[in-house]
């Protein structure tokens, strides 16, 4: 039976709702739930050199004993993913799905899942009105922190993704792409799962992360942000110093964490999927397969 604070989620593909299996469920409620959590998460846990230091021993092949365990507990289907050897847990964290498994939505009018993960959408993002997601609220200026590009995605859609550490962790480019802009957003590395967002609000605003500004073939600009989480021990830009992109291609992975991607846009270039709004407008999570649609061109 579902508790109180269980994350109830909306699986697409089996078109049903689903309670979602929290890796560290118990932590996570006495980190965000009890005033020493929370004092501890606040002042410790939530700083960078934490979870990098957490990452050096995921990196370890001391943690790949975890790995047999994590397949049961979570049910990961192996079968989809590439073959090891995982020499450590963020070997296996970072796995590849095997060629085919995903394929992207290939019609130029529609825009393809860029990360397999649970989906919060709005066709609007309004300056004077931030978005509520769980508890917590985003704007396209608090989420740039850049007065450059605040503007150009003011009234425009968003896409939030949020991927667990049950999750595939690598994501793409949802079109054909140039990067026009990198920049990094200094912040703290709270956990981004509802868990943590009831208790602390402003986490997409103020943790670290990784703001890419792209000029699509299909769908215009586009911010691509990043965001660091509570034991991610870093974000890896797969395409380096490269400036154009296919649609489909790796754009980079998260090691060890659950984290998120948020794809913001212009005004009136693209609209969310009707069903991931519909879900939204219910509070609810929709769970979406990398590559399936996941908006439209207008």
């Amino acid at each position: 039976m579902a508790t109180q604070s269980s994350i109830r989620v909306w699986n697409r593909k089996k078109a049903k709702e689903e309670e979602e299996k929290v890796y560290g469920d118990a932590a996570l409620k006495w980190a965000y739930e009890t005033r020493t959590g929370q004092r501890l998460v606040e002042q410790v846990l939530s700083r960078a050199f934490m979870s990098r230091f957490y990452g050096y021993y995921q990196s370890s092949r001391l943690s790949a004993q975890k790995i047999d365990c994590f397949i049961k507990k979570f049910h990961i289907p192996m079968e989809e993913f590439e073959d090891g050897p995982f020499r450590s847990f963020n070997d296996f964290f970072i796995r590849k799905f095997k060629s085919g498994m995903r394929p992207f939505v290939q019609d130029p009018s529609r825009m393809p899942a860029f990360a397999e993960a649970r989906y919060f959408a709005y066709d609007q993002v309004r300056p004077e009105q931030s978005i509520p997601v769980k508890g917590t609220a985003l704007s396209s200026a608090g989420l740039l922190l850049n007065e450059k590009w605040t503007k150009t995605f003011e009234g425009g859609p968003l896409l939030l993704a949020r991927l667990c550490p049950t999750d595939y962790h690598r994501f793409h480019f949802p079109d054909d792409s140039k990067v026009i802009s990198h920049y990094l957003v200094h912040g703290k590395l709270h956990s981004v799962n509802p868990l943590a967002l009831k208790y602390k609000q402003e986490i997409f605003i103020t943790n670290e992360r990784q703001v890419s500004i792209l000029d699509t073939e299909n769908f215009g600009k586009l911010a691509y942000i990043e965001v660091g989480a509570l034991c991610v021990g870093r974000i890896v830009q797969t395409g380096g110093q490269r400036k154009k992109f296919v649609r489909g291609e790796e754009k980079g992975y998260f090691l060890f964490g659950g984290s998120t991607v948020i794809v913001l846009g212009e005004p009136g270039r693209w609209i969310p999927d009707e069903d991931l709004l519909k879900q939204t407008s219910q509070g609810r999570e929709t769970l979406v397969r990398l590559g399936e649609r996941v908006a439209t061109r207008c």
